[in-house]
């Protein structure tokens, strides 16, 4: 999660995926979940899911996809059953936090849960960090 809603979460920042919602060509897209300042390699994501290119969902699709608007995508509770990728950091925390399904409004659980609960691929989804 990012700086501004791990302070209204009273978390440090980084402490869970944050989610979204691709698609690729065939349509068989999926959720994805990485650190929220991560950034979200979609080419590890596409090799992953068996995909040769995946993109997300433009906002404006979204909902329609899903079922949530902007800032409320989760994996929980879904419209469709989507396959869920899930980064291999989440690995290292004891508490990660997800979006309940509501724009602001966070689910706190053990990442084991979270894979288990949304069936997910553990896969290496983040970019690595540049150093400048």
């Amino acid at each position: 999660m990012g700086k501004k809603k791990a302070s209204k979460a009273g978390t440090a920042p980084r402490k869970g995926p944050k989610a979204a919602r691709t698609k690729a060509r065939t349509e068989n897209g999926g959720r994805p979940a990485a650190e929220g300042d991560a950034e979200l390699d979609l080419k590890a994501l596409a090799a992953a899911s068996g995909n040769r290119k995946m993109q997300l969902v433009p906002v404006k699709e979204l909902q329609g996809l899903t079922g949530y608007i902007r800032g409320g995508v989760t994996a929980l509770a879904a419209k469709k059953d989507y396959p869920v990728y899930a980064d291999e950091g989440i690995k290292r925390f004891d508490v990660i936090s997800i979006s309940a399904g509501v724009r602001g409004l966070q689910i706190l659980l053990a990442p084991a849960d979270y894979v288990a609960v949304t069936r997910a691929v553990i896969v290496a989804l983040a970019k690595p960090e540049r150093t400048q």
